[in-house]
């Protein structure tokens, strides 16, 4: 009897805090499987928070898998890197070559990243954490892993959740903000598209010019820029079809598998130690603030674009759809098909698509330079 005893008393270690972070991991799973919101992501974070707030789990402490995968992979932000390299591999820049005005509304829609810091920062937030939360309006959750991981935030774990679930929930969020901030006369504007020849050099030449660019204007953004094109040089290239093709899948599958269930090392509900330095429990008001900020910097990056868009209607002959300016945002590809999917609704014959889709691959170059900037400004302030 007292064997069986033994067997269960682990149940009385149980903590309201870990029932309900093991109740989030449960609903991420759910939204992964059912709502198929980022499942490659949400579902292995979600499996990880289950993971690690078990009572007294061999999955975390000092010998731990989730702990060991945390150290290996994004303690020395390498499985974000990686990922890049997949990402970079996946992008065609061609709608961006072909309308170079575009990247300017990827510049336009990291508004809200700035702003959102400011807004930590009056909040309490010290510097390290307020930049890391702000990069959450990059909606590119690599980056955001990358700059909280740079810092080593105190919420890396609030951080990563709420830069991933507001990806997945591009299409809720964007379209009620992009229709509160634009007319129906606005959103039925019609842009001719015009696919203009781009020769194999230009491709090749683009991703590295673009990192040397990009290294002299933020140095502290080579890694990341670097990386995202050099994914992208390998499917330019022609030589390498093989390499392009594993980078597309095999690395980026298992790579955002083993990021996802690393994360969960950090969305533990309790407070833990982790090599000296006292990490807050993810249950708390602080987590809830986070989520918030991150929402708020996440519609003002769609109202910057919005508005860029606007602006530029002032002083064009050929007017922009102002809907074009939200792609601007790094969740790629959805923000662009719900650019697309808008336009569509208002007029079945306004096809948005190929012009969404330079301004969202923009956005891709624009958000990791934004964190290279914030590294760049934040930087010496938490050395």
């Amino acid at each position: 009897m007292s064997q069986v005893l033994d067997l269960f008393s682990n149940i009385g270690n149980f903590t309201w805090q870990q029932g309900l972070m093991i109740f989030i991991g449960a609903l991420l799973i759910y939204l992964a499987i059912k709502k198929d919101m980022e499942p490659a992501l949400l579902l292995p974070m979600g499996f990880g928070a289950i993971l690690v707030n078990l009572p007294l789990s061999g999955a975390v402490g000092p010998d731990g898998i989730i702990t060991t995968l945390f150290r290996a992979g994004i303690e020395n932000e390498l499985f974000p890197l990686l990922l890049f390299i997949g990402i970079g591999a996946m992008i065609d820049f061609a709608p961006l070559l072909s309308n170079p005005k575009m990247l300017l509304f990827g510049a336009a829609a990291q508004f809200g990243i700035f702003f959102t810091f400011s807004m930590a920062s009056l909040l309490g937030f010290v510097p390290k954490d307020a930049a890391s939360i702000a990069i959450i309006g990059a909606a590119d959750g690599p980056t955001s892993i990358f700059v909280a991981g740079l810092f080593k935030s105190n919420y890396f774990g609030p951080i990563m959740v709420a830069a991933y679930s507001y990806m997945a929930l591009v299409p809720i969020i964007q379209p009620p903000v992009i229709r509160l901030v634009t007319t129906r006369k606005e959103r039925l504007i019609r842009m001719a598209y015009v696919q203009k020849p781009i020769s194999q050099a230009t491709k090749i030449l683009f991703p590295i010019v673009v990192t040397i660019i990009a290294g002299v204007i933020a140095p502290a953004s080579v890694s990341l820029v670097g990386f995202l094109m050099f994914g992208n040089l390998i499917r330019e290239c022609g030589v390498l079809r093989g390499l392009s093709e594993s980078a597309q899948k095999e690395l980026a599958n298992l790579i955002t598998l083993l990021l996802g269930i690393s994360i969960g090392f950090r969305m533990q509900a309790l407070e833990t130690t982790f090599n000296g330095i006292t990490v807050p429990g993810f249950v708390s008001v602080e987590t809830l603030v986070i989520m918030l900020l991150g929402l708020i910097a996440f519609i003002f990056d769609t109202v910057g674009g919005v508005f860029f868009a606007k602006i530029m209607n002032l002083f064009s002959k050929n007017k922009v759809n102002p809907m074009i300016g939200a792609a601007g945002i790094s969740a790629f590809p959805m923000s662009s098909r719900v650019v697309h999917k808008m336009g569509l609704k208002e007029d079945p014959e306004n096809f948005l698509l190929m012009h969404a889709a330079g301004a969202n691959v923009s956005g891709q170059i624009a958000s990791v330079i934004a964190g290279g900037l914030i590294i760049s400004m934040i930087g010496p302030l938490v050395k």
